[in-house]
């Protein structure tokens, strides 16, 4: 066969060429650290690693998602572990202000004006926002105020929604809550019914929180004890004032003794006289700031009040103590949820965490470079290079007039 001369120049340095391409090729490889330059190179590999990349970069989100979670939860873990101890704080003015027989007007005023400063802090706490003005407690309404108050009367103006983290592939968390569930949906009472006296009251009977005895019992309804004057002693009836029925009449009243009907019951100290009344009814949602208010107005209108005074004082200070009690339970409720909340994102970061090694790991061995292997290829290339063209250069120096 004969070969042209430009047919063996174009073969040569197509060679050359190709040489040249797989040795660059190969530097670029070593230089950059990547097997794949480019998909072509392996479109499998390619494509599986993009793949990859993708799932490490939403696991990465979901860290920063994380991280935004924990600084608003423990913002909210703070507030309501301020909250506790303003309610602490108020539980020992009520404790102390139990002492109503040693209390003077003066210093149920005293009381009454650091109740009203607790009452300040506690609407203050309640209005917290995350440092960015958006607000813990408004629910869905980030920019809105959770609290406004006029005097001692506090009212909700969020909604019951709450604002949500994506802190993993199927897991949200609430990085706010709705106010009213924290602050407001607090059952008075033992949680199942409330005892009051009644405020026209003038004896001394003071009753007691009460529980309950037959829970399948309970009917839900409203009840009246009222005491009046008999034969042998004072005397009270147990009236249902939602069905109009009367339970019992003509019982006699010995202090302390047990009070029991319809799976409930609960005692009376003291001495009521005449005319007296008490009332069980069930118990309601009762907001914390309703609680703190009543507190304060009952230290302020019992100045000047003796004897009866004294046991009105009392009552309303049992129940606050009951309330406040329920309060405290709601609060330390909220922060085990988000205790809670914190402990999972904590364990949801470690397996991020290991998440992330074996992408990067299989991202790795898909697209970076075997340096041993692409040093040795880089070496073979070489050789193959300089073969071709010292073999191109012998070639066209060939020529017949070198034998004339």
């Amino acid at each position: 066969m004969r070969v042209s001369t430009s047919g063996m120049f174009d073969s040569g340095t197509t060679a050359i060429l190709q040489q040249q391409e797989a040795l660059v090729k190969t530097q670029q490889q070593l230089s950059t650290g990547r097997r794949i330059l480019t998909p072509s190179d392996d479109p499998i590999a390619a494509a599986k690693a993009i793949n990859l990349s993708q799932a490490a970069s939403i696991n990465t989100q979901y860290s920063v998602n994380r991280d935004h979670a924990v600084a608003s939860l423990g913002l909210i873990e703070t507030t309501l572990e301020n909250t506790t101890s303003i309610l602490q704080d108020i539980r020992q003015v009520v404790v102390q202000a139990g002492n109503a027989s040693t209390l003077t007007d003066a210093d149920r005023r005293i009381l009454a004006t650091e109740l009203r400063s607790r009452f300040d802090a506690l609407v203050g706490q309640a209005n917290n926002t995350d440092g960015a003005g958006n607000y813990l407690f408004s629910g869905f309404q980030a920019k809105t105020p959770p609290f406004s108050r006029s005097s001692l009367d506090v009212q909700y103006n969020g909604d019951q929604g709450q604002r949500l983290n994506q802190v993993g592939a199927a897991r949200q968390i609430a990085v706010s809550y709705s106010g009213t569930e924290i602050f407001e949906r607090i059952k008075n009472g033992n949680g199942i019914f409330t005892t009051a006296a009644n405020s026209t009251n003038t004896g001394g009977g003071i009753i007691t929180a009460g529980s309950v005895t037959n829970p399948s019992s309970l009917t839900g309804q409203n009840y009246e004890i009222t005491f009046s004057a008999g034969a042998g002693g004072l005397t009270y009836d147990v009236v249902n004032t939602s069905t109009g029925t009367t339970l019992s009449s003509g019982n006699t009243f010995v202090e302390n003794d047990i009070i029991e009907f319809d799976g409930l019951q609960f005692s009376i100290s003291g001495t009521p006289v005449a005319g007296d009344s008490f009332t069980v009814l069930p118990s309601t949602n009762q907001s914390i700031f309703k609680t703190v208010g009543d507190l304060i107005t009952a230290l302020e209108t019992s100045a000047g009040q003796q004897g009866s005074g004294n046991a009105r004082l009392l009552n309303n200070l049992n129940s606050a103590l009951q309330d406040l009690d329920n309060g405290l339970e709601q609060i330390l409720k909220a922060r085990a949820t988000v205790g809670s909340n914190l402990q999972e994102i904590e364990a949801l970061n470690n397996q991020g965490s290991d998440l992330d090694i074996q992408y990067q790991k299989r991202i790795s061995e898909l697209r970076d470079v075997d340096f041993a292997q692409a040093i040795s290829e880089l070496n073979k290339q070489q050789v193959y290079l300089e073969a071709a063209q010292k073999s191109f250069s012998t070639v066209t120096r060939l020529s017949l007039f070198d034998f004339i």
